[in-house]
């Protein structure tokens, strides 16, 4: 008897394990492997150079020398430069985009004639590769001679600007912006449609004008998408290279230089491997820092509305 129900038992266990399909992690494993591969060795191989002396002029002179290229840059100038620049650009690109591209959304959440190849004019930008965006800026748009915008000032009867050169920062965060905007109008927009109408059409019926409905429900119901717009953005704004390559290239002085220019600067111009890894690392630390604050926010967020 006990050798019968052993062996029924075991013919279940059979039937109950091929119908939970194939084992997930043999699946998982190569892509699971090759993504810490990808992550990890470079990040390993970033923070050993980071400590040490590494400058490709010099041979003679490598060796470990720990933790004192990061007290150098505490004590840098341009590193604290380059990390103002990039804290004002991510935080100027996110207002803009976000602003700009919610207005847009209840713009074109609305019926009007066109909506169709309006919306995809509007989007257009965000298809546009970064260092095109930046040469059109450069050329097209802001060009003291021949620019769009010198030519309206001429005709206004005012004298061109320089805005590359006058305003070097703002004229970075418009282009970054400008190719932004699309992003969060999308995700934005979506968010718009799930709004139900029933809330709306209550809310009229209650007396609320127009701002109140966006105060009191448009914004409440999109707050997690605002939350995911602002992370995914901030991850790409604090990476941003390309637009001040082909524009500014760091200046006027170190007017642009944020943290990816200022790698590229110290690896390709002044061939210090070691620095270059060392302010990689810190950008590596600023970018875990703000992804980490923001999942977090949005996690508690959301634990409060599934409460409510």
């Amino acid at each position: 008897m006990s050798t019968a129900t052993a062996q029924r038992g075991l013919r279940l266990w059979r039937r109950a394990r091929s119908r939970r399909g194939p084992n997930t992690a043999l699946l998982l494993g190569p892509s699971v492997i090759f993504l810490l591969l990808w992550m990890i060795v470079p990040l390993a191989l970033t923070l050993y150079f980071s400590l040490r002396r590494y400058n490709l002029l010099m041979p003679a002179r490598r060796g470990f020398v720990g933790f004192h290229q990061y007290a150098n840059l505490l004590s840098s100038g341009s590193f604290w430069t380059s990390l103002y620049n990039t804290i004002v650009l991510v935080a100027a690109c996110l207002v803009l985009t976000v602003v700009v591209g919610l207005a847009l959304a209840l713009l074109f959440d609305n019926e009007f004639f066109g909506r169709g190849v309006a919306r995809t004019l509007v989007i257009s930008p965000f298809f546009v590769m970064p260092v095109v965006t930046a040469l059109i800026w450069k050329n097209m748009l802001m060009h003291p001679v021949y620019g769009l915008f010198a030519a309206l000032y001429k005709a206004l009867g005012l004298k061109p600007v320089d805005w590359l050169a006058a305003y070097p920062m703002p004229s970075i965060i418009a282009m970054i912006s400008w190719e932004w905007v699309p992003f969060a109008l999308l995700v934005l927009l979506t968010g718009l449609q799930s709004l139900p109408n029933e809330e709306m059409e209550a809310a009229s019926l209650d007396g609320a004008n127009g701002w109140q409905k966006f105060r009191f429900i448009t914004v409440p119901h999109l707050g997690q998408t605002i939350y995911v717009v602002i992370m995914l953005e901030s991850i790409f704004f604090l990476t941003k290279f390309a637009e001040i390559y082909a524009t500014t290239s760091g200046g006027p002085g170190m007017a642009t230089t944020n943290l990816p220019y200022l790698i590229f600067l110290e690896s390709f111009f002044q061939y210090d491997i070691g620095t270059a890894s060392a302010i990689a690392i810190f950008a590596v630390i600023l970018a875990n820092i703000v992804a980490i604050f923001l999942v977090r926010f949005v996690a508690r967020n959301l634990a409060e509305g599934a409460q409510a």
